[in-house]
């Protein structure tokens, strides 16, 4: 294995403890310290435009918006790859994702810091949905995306945005209050975990069928 691969591993085998410990606290009843260290933040925002603006990302990610972006974008996925396969990952693993977050939070059982209906913010906390869904949906999407653009500039500017879009979503949460920072954090974790296991089963099945 390449020193870098060791690198990567060593680093997320530290997120994965990191979120093992925020987990086990959480559980127990007591907050983690980055939460306790990051709540002042928030009562600073509220009220302000970057709580405005932060409260119109958020709907990005929630699910009045979700659920026919993610069905209008598996079948642009299947036109332009005139193959099932990319959108059957795409939404079959958004909607997978959507079903995790919810096992997870059955299990964790964290409350929010606040309630917001409006906001798509009910049930328990942890981890974000919004960080966790929109990480797995935007992020599948660039990856499709760029597997159809030959430019390696509009390649990036494409990811790069859809990027930052992931990350004001589900930073967004934090901001309004209604997900703890470590909530956040989470969601993109796992996120990513199962975008990138969702784009090695595509890799993986793409093979096979080209192979027989």
């Amino acid at each position: 294995m390449k020193k870098r691969n060791y690198i990567i591993l060593f680093l997320l085998t530290m997120v994965l403890v990191t979120v093992g410990v925020w987990i086990v606290k959480i559980v127990k009843g007591n907050v983690p310290y980055v939460d306790q260290w990051t709540r002042e933040l928030v009562a600073r925002m509220d009220d302000t435009y970057i709580y405005t603006i932060f409260r119109w990302i958020t709907n990005l990610g929630s699910e009045p918006f979700m659920v026919p972006f993610t069905v209008a974008a598996a079948i642009i996925l299947w036109w332009a790859y005139r193959d099932w396969l990319p959108a059957l990952i795409f939404a079959g693993g958004t909607l997978s994702s959507h079903m995790l977050n919810k096992l997870i939070k059955l299990l964790v059982e964290r409350d929010r810091p606040s309630i917001l209906a409006s906001a798509n913010a009910e049930g328990h906390s942890f981890p974000s949905g919004h960080a966790m869904i929109s990480m797995v949906c935007y992020g599948l999407l660039a990856y499709f995306i760029a597997g159809k653009i030959n430019s390696s500039k509009l390649k990036f500017l494409v990811q790069a945005f859809l990027a930052l879009l992931i990350f004001l979503i589900g930073i967004s949460r934090y901001v309004i209050n209604v997900h703890y920072l470590t909530d956040v954090a989470a969601g993109f974790l796992i996120g990513f975990l199962c975008m990138v296991g969702l784009i090695y089963l595509y890799d993986w099945v793409h093979k096979r069928r080209n192979q027989t």
